[in-house]
């Protein structure tokens, strides 16, 4: 193993920065939250220039806490909540609109209407996605039409369009670099993952010009150099991943039918299908897991919109707890007599429903029933949902071979009685890593990788270390009552039910 590598997590409501040492331990660390912003129902923006402040704050915060300076940086990574757009000014880098958030369902009526004129299959044959205003491509269409001019000024070339990533490699190199990655690229409804390629009757569709979209290259790949100013010497970007993906790669997730999920704002579940594209039948996605030295490998994933930011309702919407590791305690003592279920709907089910106008309700309600069952009721419905990816990806993949154990991560893994309570209602072993920060280690690994001063997959996936494992111990009759009633609940939620 080699130098110090700084990862940069940009995720959905807060920045991290961490450098990494030689043997992937964690050197400093630097986090900060930033505003949400809910200008109407289903809508929620950012401030693109303010994520890219708090970037630089943590970068710095993270190298000064590792007791080291700028320069003993070898390279930097950057991993991204996906699907939020950005469209900037190409000459002056100013963003014409707030950035509009993957959680956003402003285009659900435009991705209807899309559906309607029988656009959905090539969407889906091409992306490998549905139409759902989940994704990008519909929420750059709007911006087009709903700012004044914006449509002129794309086609004029006066505009750029990026996810988070993009937006953060062209503000780090001073505008020099206008790039994505495959990963990302495969997430904005516009690019072709079989061939690799911005498709351009994707973008006729959505109205898009190609003369806004950045370059896409591989994961670990030379995306430009930082500013001396910005962080204290010229650091070369050398690895990005969507958050997902890059969590892929931090679980050491390289051998088809490995399988991980992330557990933050939403949760996301990745099953490597290896070189297969392979096409659910159970209204999963096909996406790009990650790109490297030209070879694609593909993935289907099952995407949750609301897993932890079910424990900031119950923190910040109802004031039940002050902090999310109460909500763990709070559980065990609910009442083991109430079937209480939260249908986390807050902005719509995600997959394998994809039901855009569905809205959250709780069912089970006594007088009872109080803030422990509340807690309860939260978090199972993270392991509910879990739930239901896992067996939609037993049913496309190779006759039910895949997801024999799950690799977790992310911020709600830290609680033991959740991830228990994930196991019993998988039936499944669940594997938490000694190393939490997953997402970046992702990052940093292409970028330390790519700069020669990391080790290959192999040596990287060998190192890899179990912190503790979780086995299933529900009695199946109580696992089978217990799923059964979260799926009444689902059913009764859902817009056309």
């Amino acid at each position: 193993m080699g130098g110090h590598v700084l990862a940069i997590d940009q995720g959905t409501t807060s920045t991290r920065a961490i450098v990494f040492d030689g043997n992937c331990r964690i050197a400093g660390l630097g986090q900060v939250e930033f505003s949400q912003s809910y200008p109407r129902s289903g809508w929620v923006e950012h401030d693109a220039d303010q994520i890219f402040e708090t970037v630089i704050a943590t970068c710095r915060e993270a190298i000064g806490k590792a007791g080291l300076a700028p320069g003993d940086i070898a390279a930097l990574g950057i991993t991204n909540q996906r699907e939020t757009v950005v469209v900037w000014d190409r000459a002056t880098g100013e963003p014409i609109h707030p950035a509009i958030v993957w959680q956003d369902r402003r285009t659900s009526h435009y991705c209807a209407k899309l559906r309607r004129q029988g656009h959905e299959k090539t969407f889906t044959k091409k992306t490998g996605l549905i139409l759902d205003p989940y994704f990008s491509g519909t929420k750059l269409s709007w911006l087009l039409a709903n700012v004044k001019g914006a449509r002129t000024r794309a086609a004029r070339g006066e505009l750029c369009f990026g996810t988070i990533d993009t937006w953060l490699i062209w503000k780090l190199t001073g505008g020099r670099s206008f790039v994505t990655d495959a990963t990302n690229a495969s997430r904005t409804l516009m690019y072709d993952i079989g061939e690799n390629r911005w498709d351009e009757d994707l973008l006729d569709i959505l109205r898009v010009p190609e003369a806004m979209l950045p370059e896409v290259k591989d994961c670990a790949a030379d995306f430009g150099t930082s500013e001396r100013d910005l962080l204290g010497a010229e650091i070369p970007i050398l690895g990005v991943a969507g958050d997902q993906h890059a969590a892929t790669i931090g679980q050491a997730c390289f051998e088809p039918g490995m399988f991980k999920s992330t557990y933050g704002t939403g949760c996301f579940a990745l099953l490597n299908t290896g070189e297969e594209m392979v096409r659910s039948r159970n209204r999963l996605l096909t996406t790009i897991a990650y790109r490297l030295d030209g070879e694609t490998t593909y993935a289907l994933e099952g995407s949750i919109f609301v897993a932890g930011a079910a424990v900031q309702w119950l923190r910040d919407g109802l004031g039940l707890v002050e902090n999310a590791a109460q909500t763990g305690p709070l559980a065990e003592r609910a009442d083991p007599g109430q079937d209480v279920y939260l249908v986390p709907a807050f902005t719509g089910l995600g997959a394998p429903h994809w039901d855009a106008e569905a809205r959250g309700a709780m069912f089970g309600l006594t007088r009872g029933t109080g803030p422990a069952e509340f807690a309860r009721a939260a978090l199972e419905s993270v392991c509910y949902q879990t739930h239901d990816l896992l067996e939609a990806m037993r049913r496309d993949w190779r006759a039910g071979d895949a997801g024999t154990v799950l690799r977790v991560d992310g911020g709600m893994v830290a609680s033991d009685w959740t991830m228990q309570r994930l196991a019993d209602l998988l039936d499944a072993p669940v594997d938490r890593p000694e190393i939490l920060e997953t997402t970046a280690l992702g990052a940093a690994w292409l970028a330390g990788h790519r700069a020669g001063v990391w080790p290959d997959r192999v040596a990287f996936a060998a190192g890899w270390s179990r912190e503790r494992r979780f086995e299933p111990a529900m009695e199946a009759g109580a696992r089978t009552r217990a799923i059964k009633g979260w799926r009444s609940a689902v059913q009764r939620t859902l817009s056309q039910g």
